[in-house]
């Protein structure tokens, strides 16, 4: 029988319900109970999914649950303060992407969860989409270097339109190019040791960001950004043998070489059921908070990404 796992949700929009979905399709697993400042979303969610208590605070969600895994899905803005509330529990913690509106409210949550000694994840799902893996898993049997591009499009007055805060906007690399940028960190082996611009970031000027990035394992890494303008999401990993290509990220194929065609990949049926990635990570989470081996990423390497994200729209001199 699975190990029993009692999981905490705070927050109650989108993204809590599809995590809280994922959660309750785990074996073992128990939703223990979700807090909200909007205590009405809180208590629909709860009736939606099944979540038995609904708290008026993080202290009272852990005091009446003591659960093992709090998940935390609240906005870029709040986040600092919802994870510090955390780190004051027991608790394994697993944050929403991004882990701070920006790299300095990042290196304060993380500093937070290191002064309280708190085990802390992230949500980084797009490692764990079927894609991902199936590219991961063909790409360590290859030798040779690998030559890395991603491609990312964002469109600031889209987002202020949806109602994205004016700050976060102005962050918007690290609320939303972190989906794709990712891909760089998890792809390339071995330690970053140069960022160098190829089109500085300009943020009032320039539209487009290209960045050339070099891991100490010779792989190189060419980050592609267009901003206000079309453009897709995408990522190819190039081998001396074989091509792999994620695009749009949650589909996979790959070119060998001699050949002129693309191979799809079948994916897995979880990333239909649910939204992609959500199910295994929630895998990933469980096995975490109960000590177990997991490849959930941490906030350090979760910060790691944050890092990168700050070389390459580092402004010019």
């Amino acid at each position: 029988m699975a190990e029993t796992c009692k999981v905490a949700i705070i927050g109650a929009g989108y993204m809590a319900r599809e995590h809280a979905r994922a959660f309750a399709d785990v074996p073992g697993v128990q939703l223990a109970g979700i807090h909200s400042r909007t205590r009405a979303r809180a208590e629909a969610l709860a009736k939606e999914v099944g979540i038995p208590l609904v708290c008026d605070s993080v202290r009272e969600l852990y005091e009446r649950t003591r659960a093992d895994l709090v998940v935390v899905t609240v906005v870029e803005l709040a986040m600092n303060a919802v994870s510090r509330a955390c780190f004051a529990f027991p608790w394994t913690a697993m944050l929403e992407k991004p882990a701070g509106y920006n790299l300095a409210d990042a290196e304060a949550i993380h500093a937070a969860a290191q002064r309280a000694h708190h085990r802390a994840f992230v949500a980084l799902n797009r490692r764990f989409y079927s894609s991902t893996l199936a590219a991961r898993e063909d790409l360590e049997r290859l030798a040779g270097p690998r030559f890395i591009k991603v491609q990312d499009q964002e469109d600031r007055a889209q987002a202020l339109a949806l109602g994205q805060p004016q700050l976060v906007v102005d962050n918007w690399m690290y609320a939303n190019s972190i989906h794709v940028i990712d891909y760089l960190r998890l792809f390339g082996r071995g330690r970053i040791v140069q960022v160098a611009p190829v089109i500085a970031w300009d943020p009032i000027k320039t539209s487009v960001v290209v960045s050339r990035i070099a891991f100490e394992s010779g792989d190189i890494g060419l980050y592609e950004g267009v901003w206000d303008a079309p453009g897709p999401w995408a990522v190819n990993i190039t081998t001396p043998a074989k091509r792999w290509e994620l695009r749009p990220l949650e589909q996979a194929a790959f070119q060998s070489r001699g050949e002129r065609r693309l191979q799809s990949v079948e994916l897995h049926p979880r990333d239909g059921a649910f939204k992609p990635g959500l199910r295994l990570q929630a895998e990933m989470a469980v096995a975490a908070a109960l000590g177990k081996p997991s490849e959930l990423p941490t906030l350090d390497d979760a910060l790691g990404t944050m890092r990168l994200i700050a070389s390459i729209f580092a402004p010019l001199a």
